[in-house]
């Protein structure tokens, strides 16, 4: 009888293991090889065993990028069990209802969000254990009433080395996450092990369809400056287990030590978000790392890449692509990869013919431009229509919302709610949003969440929040406020902060600027707020204190 061969997780260090890659992990002052490293996840699966992960079970992770969680990354589906990567910089809030709503009976917690959690506790109906994790090299020395209290190294240590992983159907839930939300609380996606594979394989096909000065290729020195709460840290983890190559993990983000590992650890790819690209490239020494710079190839993704960071991205030395996805497509729909048409151009000819668009769909997705009645706009780089996508890696539902699951896949095609162009060569280009969420970083800021609690103070009659631009961040909050009585910007900020204050808005959420006004907002003919005209006059309005950029 043939053997029916499974897509899981488990295989995606085959070949890495059969050639013993050498190639490092490294985090801080942790530095294994990719043989070590399972051995590790095998100890963590063992461990997790122990006090008591099987088969469907939920383990959350609370940490930053470290090599605990890329060790979490493979142990806990490879085992059965689901991995949830919480979004830790959600506002408290909305972080306990995602661990309650994923049913989490494990969770993985860096000491850093250890008070936090404990806050949280009495609200998550099914956590029975929490590993604690610290970069100290010691238990912290934290307790929680009622709940097991286990630390991982510890674990670790007391675990089985050989562990042997019971193969998982490829067809059960490997991962879960929750999208930061445009209206009201996150929504949960989730994706199966056969999934993640075809994601990580054809991603890794669609970077070496590019030119080797812009694609990843075996060799590479790779580091994500993605979170790994975030979409599957855009599926660079497991493909960076397929090719076996040296993995650089950054911890907490500082622009300064991003830079100082590329230079100590020959960093050759990465991936970030624009605003990550733009703190890096204004660092006062940023001129230093020219020579350094000179080798690393950046995909950009999360937000729109803007012309004027790449230019100066480029002037370094830096080679920057973008690329197109959503927490929904796990992620990656689209890379800007140059094609035999563009041989010969120079750098900045690519900018503006092929590396600033959305991109090309990378294997095996399929991508229209449609209209209203879902019709295929023509291919003319003009006329705009919503992007729809069919791929075999894309969330099939939201998680327990059947409500919204109908309308993400409305007529059998994923509907992504970006509108965008297409030319005559099939490159995408996203001109705008059909939702009013505000995209700051790689994150989503909720707008009508924002106009919620602005419209609760008693001297705002109405309240619009729209995204402006921010050279550092893509958009920031801007709230416009129709006043019905007194009050000034600094009254609405710390009216805004208390709510903060009770975990229910992330500081960073909250609006750069508030425009006040003594006249009704516009309207649309149904009564409406009309934000387009809002748009139109205050987006390049600019952040301006005292509401600057939280963090």
């Amino acid at each position: 009888m043939s053997y029916e061969y499974p897509l899981t997780i488990n295989r995606i260090l085959s070949r890495t293991l059969h050639r013993r890659s050498r190639s490092e992990i490294v985090y801080r002052e942790n530095r294994y090889d990719w043989t070590k490293f399972h051995e590790r996840v095998r100890r963590l699966a063992s461990g997790l065993g122990s006090i008591g992960v099987k088969k469907g079970v939920r383990v959350g992770v609370m940490d930053f990028d470290t090599h605990r969680y890329l060790e979490a990354y493979y142990a806990v589906p490879m085992m059965g069990a689901v991995l949830h990567t919480v979004n830790i910089r959600l506002p408290p809030e909305h972080l306990a209802y995602t661990v309650d709503n994923a049913e989490d009976e494990v969770l993985l917690v860096r000491d850093d969000f250890l008070p936090g959690v404990a806050k949280m506790l009495p609200s998550l109906r099914k956590v029975k254990t929490v590993v604690t994790m610290s970069d100290s090299g010691s238990a912290p020395s934290f307790s929680f009433v009622g709940t097991n209290t286990k630390y991982y190294e510890d674990i670790l240590s007391e675990a089985d080395p050989a562990y042997e992983f019971d193969e998982p159907d490829e067809n059960d839930m490997a991962t879960l996450f929750y999208t930061s939300g445009t209206t009201g609380f996150p929504k949960g996606v989730w994706f199966t092990h056969r999934q993640v594979v075809l994601h990580s394989m054809s991603s890794l096909v669609g970077f070496t369809l590019s030119p080797r000065e812009h694609s990843l290729q075996a060799g590479d020195v790779i580091m994500p400056v993605v979170p790994f709460f975030h979409v599957h840290c855009w599926g660079i983890p497991y493909d960076a287990g397929f090719l076996g190559s040296k993995f650089v993990l950054v911890g907490k983000y500082d622009p300064a030590n991003i830079l100082e590992l590329v230079r100590t650890e020959n960093v050759t790819f990465s991936a970030m978000v624009p605003s990550i690209l733009n703190m890096i490239v204004n660092l006062p020494n940023v001129t230093e790392y020219k020579d350094t710079l000179a080798r690393w190839k950046i995909t950009v993704g999360g937000a729109a890449l803007p012309r004027g960071l790449a230019q100066k991205a480029h002037a370094l030395g830096i080679r920057v692509m973008s690329g197109y996805g959503l927490s929904e497509t796990a992620p990656v729909l689209t890379l800007a990869t140059p094609t035999e048409t563009h041989t010969g151009m120079n750098e900045t000819e690519l900018l503006e013919k092929v590396l600033l668009k959305t991109g090309l769909p990378i294997p095996l997705v399929e991508i229209r431009v449609v209209d209203a009645e879902m019709k295929d706009v023509p291919r003319d780089s003009s006329t705009p229509g919503e992007i729809v996508v069919r791929a075999p890696w894309l969330t099939r539902e939201y998680y327990k919302d059947q409500e919204k699951t109908n309308t993400l896949w409305k007529g059998g095609w994923l509907h992504t709610g970006d509108m965008a162009v297409i030319d005559e060569e099939g490159f995408v280009t996203i001109v705008d949003r059909l939702r009013d969420a505000i995209r700051s970083g790689s994150e989503w800021i909720s707008s009508v969440l924002l106009e919620d609690y602005l419209s609760r103070h008693p001297a705002v009659s109405e309240a619009a929040v729209i995204g402006m631009k921010s050279e550092a961040w893509g958009e920031r909050p801007l709230a416009i406020v129709s006043a019905k009585g007194a009050v000034t910007e600094q009254d609405l900020l710390t009216y805004m902060s208390s709510f903060v204050e009770q975990g229910k808005l992330a500081k960073f959420w909250l609006p750069d600027k508030f425009v006040v006004v003594n006249e009704p907002l516009p309207k649309t003919s149904t009564g409406k707020i009309d934000k387009k005209p809002l748009r139109e006059k205050y987006r390049n309005l600019g952040a301006i204190a005292p509401g600057s950029m939280k963090s």
